[in-house]
């Protein structure tokens, strides 16, 4: 009744975890719920009017309504993703119009026409289309397509304001945009937990060299695709690998590959980066012991395959190419 939103008020109900007898939500839980519940819905209101800050100018304090959601959810422990939230209040807000002006527009053929029996005939067509639509509305849950390109915007949006919120932490803002640039990241308590497993990772000696290494695997590729129009993605052929190292590499990869998926799926990032640490040897010796750019065609190209399933195999944790360094 209160307009708390569902995926919002779910969260902090899995969340809370009774002490007593009674299994009532305390009054704490309950104004953090109506708080992130009523943040939403004014940015969603001011979104759906295109009403955005522009620069210097939010008359609208809609970056502090974004840092509160992002200061509720980090302060609280909360897992909440914003994805179904957001939509949730989009299609509640008109859900909410339609209602609120449905008695006006049930009555606007007769007070318009009143006397016009055509009309009068048209007014309970009218009335029942109405009722219909909103029926739909309330049942048919897929996003439409401005709701995704609004939706997609606002997490942008939060991103923003959550560089600016971990500023003050010593986070860096390179690593925020590469746990974001994987996709499907609106939960901003596992995007901290990635970025804090990230950074740890990347402060050890492994860490960096295997950045390194990435970013020489992703220019190679870049620069070749681009000379040869096209790109070097699917599986590698084992029988083609010749040299130790390569075939090292790509077992290596295997490996990494399945242990970061299965960690990062149990939400365990320090395990995902040191599965992901273990490419380290491997990209290392590869680059040191084989020419990707062979002069046999056939080696180059599953070579260069080779280096694309490096860039796959660490985008299980992070979007390599997002970082500084």
């Amino acid at each position: 009744d209160q307009g708390i939103d569902a995926e919002v008020a779910d969260a902090i109900r899995d969340h809370y975890k009774p002490q007593g007898p009674s299994d009532s939500i305390p009054v704490s839980k309950i104004g953090q719920a109506v708080a992130l519940a009523d943040k939403l819905d004014t940015l969603v209101g001011f979104w759906a009017i295109d009403e955005k800050p522009t620069g210097s100018k939010d008359p609208f304090a809609l970056r502090r309504a974004a840092l509160g959601v992002i200061r509720i959810a980090l302060e609280n422990v909360l897992a909440i993703h914003l994805k179904p939230a957001l939509h949730s209040s989009m299609r509640r807000a008109v859900i909410g119009m339609f209602r609120q002006f449905g008695g006006l527009v049930d009555e606007a053929p007769f007070l318009v026409m009143a006397d016009d029996e055509k009309w009068q005939d048209l007014t309970p067509l009218f009335v029942q289309g109405r009722h219909e639509l909103l029926k739909k509305i309330e049942s048919d849950l897929t996003p439409t397509s401005g709701e995704i390109e609004d939706i997609a915007n606002l997490l942008s949006f939060f991103a923003d304001r959550l560089k600016v919120y971990l500023k003050d932490q010593g986070a860096r803002h390179d690593l925020i945009d590469a746990v974001f640039s994987l996709g499907g990241q609106d939960d901003l308590l596992m995007v901290v937990r990635r970025v804090e497993a990230l950074s740890k990772f990347l402060d050890t000696d492994d860490g960096k060299n295997l950045l390194a290494g990435v970013k020489r695997a992703a220019n190679i590729l870049r620069i070749e695709e681009k000379k040869d129009d096209r790109k070097y993605s699917g599986d590698v052929n084992s029988a083609q690998l010749i040299k130790g190292e390569e075939k090292a590499l790509h077992q290596a990869i295997s490996s990494a590959s399945a242990l970061a998926r299965k960690a990062v799926e149990a939400e365990d990032f320090e395990a995902a980066m040191k599965a992901i640490a273990k490419l380290r040897g491997p990209v290392d010796a590869f680059f040191e012991q084989v020419t990707v750019n062979d002069p046999d065609p056939t080696f180059r190209e599953n070579r260069l395959r080779l280096l694309n399933r490096i860039r796959e195999a660490t985008a299980e944790v992070a979007d390599f190419s997002k970082i500084e360094g």
